[in-house]
């Protein structure tokens, strides 16, 4: 990337399912993105837990032993609904308290496959940009064309000029791991 400004990314934030969903290759992407990482000597802060998509990135992470920071509300400990956090963990009292120190820990953002919870946090990270309360890269990792029709539908929400053609590239995609983290550093 000569001549390209790049990022340092020290931590990145990633949004994702406590499921591991119907395709292996969800499974298989996360476990990659957390290898990438490791290797790239980044840490993880994550919504805690082990189960699904974030167990699987979360170990990954620490398999290469770098620092795996579990942001999780107390109401999801009780009955231990999401399993061990792998790694170090900080409980609070509300999931608007978890987004705003998962921002102010991260130096970049990932969503992998999930549900509402992984669009909900993806989105307020997006109008946190928007709304210039931080500068911090986000992107998807596309895995098998999971995220084509988010995509298609900002693209039309752009066309019809409710997002800016500015604000859409606060919203980065890639297909592999190592081509997402290259974007986020460049961005």
């Amino acid at each position: 990337m000569e001549g390209v400004l790049v990022r340092k990314i020290k931590k990145i934030c990633v949004f994702c399912g406590a499921n591991s969903g119907k395709d292996v290759a969800f499974v298989n992407a996360a476990f990659h993105l957390g290898k990438v990482l490791g290797k790239r000597k980044i840490d993880l802060v994550y919504g805690g837990g082990k189960l699904g998509l974030m167990g699987c990135v979360s170990t990954a992470v620490a398999q290469h032993e770098r620092q795996v920071l579990g942001i999780i509300p107390s109401a999801f400990t009780i009955n231990n609904l999401v399993g061990e956090t792998c790694g170090k963990e900080i409980k609070v009292a509300t999931m608007q308290e978890r987004l705003v120190i998962m921002m102010e820990l991260s130096d970049a953002f990932i969503a992998l496959p999930g549900g509402f919870g992984t669009l909900e946090e993806l989105f307020q990270m997006i109008s946190w940009a928007q709304l210039n309360i931080h500068n911090k890269p986000i992107g998807v990792l596309n895995i098998n064309g999971f995220f084509n029709g988010l995509l298609s539908f900002v693209d039309h929400a752009v066309k019809q000029e409710f997002i800016t053609p500015r604000a859409r590239k606060i919203l980065i995609s890639a297909t592999t791991a190592d081509e997402l983290v290259d974007k986020l550093q460049a961005f």
